[in-house]
This record gives C-alpha cells, sequence and structure tokens, in this order.
C-alpha cells in the first residue's frame, strides 16, 4: 500500500484560479488585494471587527504580546501542555510564563488552576485550545474581568470550532490563528490577528510591517517592529480555502467519528480516545489523538503503524520539561503530571483533510489487527 502521511491538506476550490490571478496581475507581494479580502472574510466569519494577517501562527503571538505591551517583570498564565510558540513569544518579550496543568479529558489548560496563579505581576492569561476541544472559557473570563488581565486567545487549531455557539477565535482581547498546512485553513504558511479594538489593530499592522508610519516619512521608524507580511499569495489560497470551511469541518468530524466508532475496542486495551464532547463543545476533531496507556505501548504501535507505512505524530511536549527554557533556569522543580502523561503517551493518528475513506478505513483495520 501507498504510504499514509498524518496530514494531507485539500486544495480543491478556487485555490488555483486566484493564485492565477495573482500571478496574471502581478500582485505576489503584501501588497495585493487578497490581503484585505482574506482579512475581512475571516474576521467577519469569526464575528471580530479586525483582522491582521501575517506570515505565520507564531508572528502572530509575538505581535499580540507586544501589542498589549507585555514585556520584562511581566507574567502571563498558560498552559504547559502546548507547542513552544507561545511560551517562546512570552519569553523572547521578556516576560515569564507561568504555567498550569491540562485537563485530564479535554486536554487543553486546567482553568480551575489559574487564579492561583495570579500575582501582582501577572498581565495576561494566554488561552491555547488543543487538538479539538475549546478550553472552558467563561471561567477565563471571570477571572480574567475581575484580576483586570488581558486574554490572548490562540485559536491555531480552532478553525471554525465554538464554544456555547460562539466561534473560537472572538474571545479573546486579541486571538490568533495559524494557516499551517495541517489546519482546516491552510495558506502554506501564514496567520492572523483579530480584535474589535481599532487602535490595537492598527498598532498590530504597524508591528507587522517593521512600524512604517502610515502618516509619516517612509524610512522614519519610532519603534521597533517586524516584517510577518503575509504575501498576496498565501492569501489567495486562504481566501479559497475559507470559502470551504464548512465542508472542511464537516469531513473532519467525519473522520473524527469514524475513528470513535472503529478503535472502540482501545479503550478495552487502556487507551483514552478524544473526549467526543463536553458541555459547551463538541468535538472538532483538528487531530485524532490517542493516549496508550504507557510509553512502551505508544513506542511499539507507533513501529507498529510505521511498518504498515501509516504516519504518526507524538504529542506536545511540555514547556516545563523543554530543554531550552531548563537551560534559562525556567520552571525550576515544576511537576504537571495529567500533561506530563500525555506528553509521555500522547500521539495522534493521520486526519488530515486530504485523507481518504479508503486510507481511513484501512488504518482502522490495522489497529484492530494489532489488538485483537
Amino acid at each position: 500500500m501507498n504510504p499514509i502521511p498524518v496530514n494531507t491538506p485539500l486544495l480543491n476550490g478556487n485555490e488555483l484560479k486566484y493564485l492565477t490571478e495573482c500571478i496574471e496581475t502581478g500582485w505576489i507581494s503584501s501588497e495585493g488585494p487578497f490581503i484585505s479580502k482574506f482579512e475581512d472574510k475571516l474576521s467577519a466569519y469569526i464575528g471580530r471587527d479586525y483582522g491582521v494577517a501575517v506570515s505565520n501562527g507564531s508572528a502572530a503571538l509575538d505581535i499580540a504580546i507586544k501589542a498589549l505591551n507585555i514585556g520584562p517583570g511581566d507574567e502571563v498564565i498558560m498552559p504547559t501542555f502546548t507547542i513552544i510558540s507561545p511560551a517562546q513569544s512570552v519569553v523572547t518579550a521578556g516576560a515569564l510564563p507561568i504555567l498550569v496543568d491540562s485537563d485530564p479529558l479535554t486536554w487543553n489548560m486546567d482553568v480551575t488552576q489559574i487564579e492561583a496563579k495570579i500575582t501582582s505581576r501577572t498581565k495576561a492569561i494566554l488561552v491555547v485550545h488543543i487538538y479539538g476541544l475549546p478550553v472552558d472559557m467563561d471561567p477565563v473570563i471571570e477571572i480574567a474581568k475581575k484580576h483586570k488581565l488581558k486574554i490572548i486567545e490562540d485559536a491555531a487549531e480552532m478553525h471554525g470550532q465554538t464554544y456555547k455557539g460562539k466561534m473560537c477565535g472572538s474571545f479573546g482581547d486579541i486571538s490568533i490563528f495559524s494557516f499551517y498546512p495541517n489546519k482546516h485553513i491552510t495558506t502554506g504558511e501564514g496567520g492572523m490577528l483579530l480584535c474589535n479594538d481599532k487602535e490595537l489593530a492598527e498598532r498590530c499592522k504597524r508591528l507587522r510591517n517593521l512600524c512604517f508610519e502610515p502618516n509619516g516619512p517612509r524610512f522614519v521608524h519610532h519603534e521597533i517592529g517586524w516584517n510577518y507580511r503575509m504575501t498576496n499569495l498565501q492569501a489567495a489560497l486562504g481566501l479559497a480555502q475559507l470559502e470551504q470551511i464548512d465542508s472542511f469541518i464537516e469531513k473532519k468530524r467525519g473522520i473524527g467519528i469514524t475513528y470513535q466508532k472503529g478503535l472502540s475496542v482501545l479503550k478495552d486495551k487502556g487507551y483514552q480516545l478524544p473526549t467526543e464532547k463536553t458541555d459547551f463543545s463538541g468535538n472538532i476533531y483538528w487531530v485524532f489523538g490517542l493516549v496508550a496507556p504507557s510509553e512502551t505501548e505508544k513506542k511499539n504501535m507507533v513501529a507498529y503503524l510505521a511498518q504498515h507505512q501509516i504516519g504518526t505524530r507524538p504529542f506536545f511536549w511540555c514547556m516545563h520539561e523543554q530543554p531550552v527554557f531548563q537551560k534559562m533556569g525556567l520552571f525550576k522543580d515544576e511537576r504537571y503530571p495529567v500533561a506530563e502523561k500525555l506528553a509521555r503517551n500522547g500521539f495522534y493518528l493521520p486526519s488530515g483533510l486530504g485523507l481518504t475513506q479508503n486510507e481511513l478505513d484501512c488504518i482502522v483495520n490495522i489497529i484492530n489487527e494489532k489488538t485483537i
């Protein structure tokens, strides 16, 4: 059989048409018309007033941190179980990440641990929605209001997901998305910041563009920014993808349901499958994760799948166990047992939008052959 990668994007809409338009008109840089079209369409879809397209999701986090004036001496509460990008943006701004453990059912940050971590130096709560279910946002919003904290909402993995019927990405003082190829909407690389504050949006636009002043002399700068611009080519791709978001979400949920039904036998073997729904949301299955009963079982299953040319990917590694942060003297003697178990025992199966039904059935059958 042919190899089944962990992710294959689906590019079967207007992508070629819009990209051809970029090439034929010569608008391939960050000055082209698809930039504003993509910003407007995505912000409207999420229910925000302003969108600022950037080069990737990590760039969006860098800008979000600086736009909120978070810097040396400040603290930002965030999950330990996440990709490194949020913590990296906090650390490179000179601020300190303050970590919380994971909820064992949703794999998101345990919101019950947030308030105990607040000090006089806390500036923001950085929420990261993980893998398919959103963070329980109501308690986060209540805590943020009580302590006058900002909310940075990392919805990189949550295109089209909702919390109590309201779009993820609509809750933060500033929210970010990523458009990496494994996301529901891809631009190859790319990201976007969303907010409802016009002044904040304008600051983000300056920061993504080397802090050129819109009304000042062209090459006179009053602040340091980045070249984090999105190209017209990327935005054209993103717009074509956004047009298909409803069908993409339907397919993702279909993949998740097939795995849930087909792999239910794994529960008897001690595996944890993704939580299908909570009181506030149904799983969107950005990826389909499995938590094995032990590290050894995980390694054995991953090796078995690799022998059958089925790709897998490990779960995120915890921030408090990242060597780069340990070298900086951060998170000394900190332990987060739920997140550590997820990081050690978790992995996910192929679940990209390009996955075919035959490939999906094949994966289920091969896993069941091992467990019988």
